[in-house]
């Protein structure tokens, strides 16, 4: 248990909702739901804001990666599950903690150095991560006012990398194709004709009057692979569009392996968020952005906007157990860890925050259907993710600071399933010293041994480790040119999918998308659910069209 500073009991005690964990899906919630109207309290067991999507210093981060890779200790047999609560007709029952992350490993090259800049890094937990423009949770951003308290700079540069470490521009625009060096005249033709259909088949579908279609029914219910194939691209055509602008993950060429084949229409509506987020706002270079001082802003951005209106925030705050009816085995509300009870009538927790199996053979059939969502169920597909932070000095790319790199399947190795994804983030962002930059990585894979031999193998195709001055001759010219690696992170975090009952709802841990769009859609169906069909954000909503204003070379989003 952590130390809990000398809280005050809470006043009220009594609350529409209690939201626990400040994820980006809970921070929305709890933004939501305080506009309108409701009294909504948030509260989160550490120290900081954002939970699995946090921002935090190499000191910080390595101490949450070992201290939530291992398991608390059960309580012993003189502390029942099942507990009597300070109110004759309700029962407690005892939660446990679920351990997300396994296989930490953490590796530091040029410790005095970073011991004296470690407060000057904001490292995210969830990266690689950005924003499209065109994202739904700038939108939401806009029409909840959270955009007020976040700005964003712009990802300079989008690479496809192979095995032979070379990084070709991701020709995403009619200026990026004609300016490409790694195509052909004729494949330059090809994608110009592709683009050219993409955005007609856009625009009619914008418009309700057109009655012609670019892309037929039969082509838009058909894969997404055999579509391109239909439309004469080159295998490194195609595995730009799936990879490097769809942002796909798993091989589509592999039937036995790939477990989401892509249909044209899922394909094309990927790149309507692409194409629409290239100039949506003036002074964005490309289609992709990200939040100054790190992903971490974004939850603290809709954790201020709930603050005023109303909603009350205590970190270093823990729940213990959950408060139900004895009778009818309804949700009541919580115990905290400072031994106070609060009620409310919904309840939104943290995907770590599970019930003990053991408790539940004392319930009733009644109360184990309301702590149903709370059960750990048993991982059907075994999918993770396998995620690596570096610390370099230098940059993978001459004269770019920040910049996405994907490696598709099989560019590495040929047991490479799945695509494997690199940000790099520089000072100007405010995550790191001037003359080093950060490191993202991800892949998702079904073991951990999977993972993180994917991650070593795009790390060493980009950076080089420390060679001891002993052996400096062995260095040649290639390895003098790749940066050199300071500090390095590496871990392996499930996916927890999220889970909505009556009263009480589990949301979804940090998935392996480079966008929010499913942690967005899964706090929007959660609020329709608690709120039934009021309108999300309704009360702040005044105007979408949307303009930017320079602000020290960032992007700030803006409603006219």
């Amino acid at each position: 248990m952590i130390d809990l500073p000398p809280y005050p009991p809470l006043d009220p005690s009594n609350y529409y909702l209690i939201v626990v964990g400040t994820g980006v899906s809970e921070s929305v919630s709890a933004a939501a739901a305080s506009s309108s109207g409701s009294s909504v309290l948030h509260l989160d067991p550490n120290p900081f804001y954002g939970s699995h999507f946090a921002s935090l210093s190499l000191p910080d981060l390595t101490s949450f990666l070992h201290s939530n890779s291992v398991s608390p200790h059960p309580p012993p047999p003189s502390s029942p599950p099942i507990l009597p609560s300070n109110s004759h007709e309700l029962i407690s029952v005892d939660l446990v903690h679920r351990s997300l992350y396994s296989s930490v490993e953490i590796s530091s090259f040029d410790s005095e150095i970073l011991e004296e800049h470690s407060r000057r890094f904001n490292v995210d937990l969830c990266g690689p991560r950005v924003v499209f423009c065109a994202d739904e949770s700038i939108n939401l951003m806009l029409k909840s006012g959270a955009n007020n308290y976040v700005e964003f700079k712009s990802i300079d540069a989008s690479f496809v990398g192979d095995s032979s470490g070379e990084l070709r521009n991701v020709p995403d625009s009619r200026a990026a194709i004609f300016k490409s060096k790694s195509l052909t005249l004729l494949e330059k033709n090809l994608l110009m004709k592709f683009f050219k259909l993409v955005q007609s088949q856009l625009a009619e579908s914008d418009d309700t009057t057109t009655t012609t279609v670019k892309i037929s029914e039969e082509d838009m219910e058909s894969p997404f692979v055999d579509f391109l194939a239909k439309m004469r691209l080159p295998p490194n055509i195609k595995s730009i569009i799936l990879y490097a602008i769809a942002m796909l993950d798993y091989d589509q060429d592999n039937m036995e392996t790939c477990r989401h084949l892509l249909k044209t229409k899922e394909g094309i509506d990927r790149l309507a968020l692409y194409i629409k987020s290239m100039g949506r706002f003036s002074n964005a270079l490309g289609a992709l952005i990200y939040p100054i001082y790190g992903q971490g802003e974004l939850p603290q951005a809709f954790c201020r906007r709930a603050a005023v209106k109303g909603c009350i925030y205590v970190l270093r705050m823990p729940i213990t157990a959950l408060l139900l009816d004895k009778e009818t085995g309804d949700y009541k509300g919580v115990r905290l860890a400072s031994g106070q009870e609060i009620f409310s009538q919904k309840l939104i927790l943290d995907p770590c925050i599970n019930v003990g199996l053991e408790s539940l053979s004392s319930l009733t059939d009644q109360q184990n259907e309301t702590l149903r969502v709370l059960v750990p169920k048993a991982m059907i597909n075994k999918e993770k993710i396998a995620r690596g932070i570096c610390v370099i000095r230098g940059s993978v790319k001459s004269d770019i600071s920040n910049a996405l790199i994907v490696y598709p399947p099989k560019s590495l190795f040929p047991e490479q399933l799945t695509a494997i994804r690199v940000l790099q983030l520089g000072s100007g962002v405010a995550v790191c010293p001037a003359d080093m930059h950060v490191l993202y990585f991800s892949i998702l894979c079904e073991n951990d041994d999977q993972g993180i031999k994917a991650l070593l193998s795009a790390m060493s195709n980009l950076i080089r480790l420390p060679v001891p001055e002993s052996d400096s001759s062995v260095e040649n010219d290639t390895c003098e040119a790749k940066p050199l690696l300071l500090w390095r992170a590496l871990y392996v975090q499930e996916l927890v999918k999220g889970e909505f009952g009556g009263t009480i709802s589990s949301m979804p841990s940090a998935d392996g998308s480079l966008n929010y769009k499913e942690t967005v859609e899964s706090a929007v169906k959660l609020y329709e659910q608690i709120m039934g069909s009021e309108e999300l954000f309704k009360e702040e909503e005044t105007s979408l069209e949307n303009t930017t204003e320079e602000n020290e070379g960032g992007v700030e989003i803006e409603e006219n």
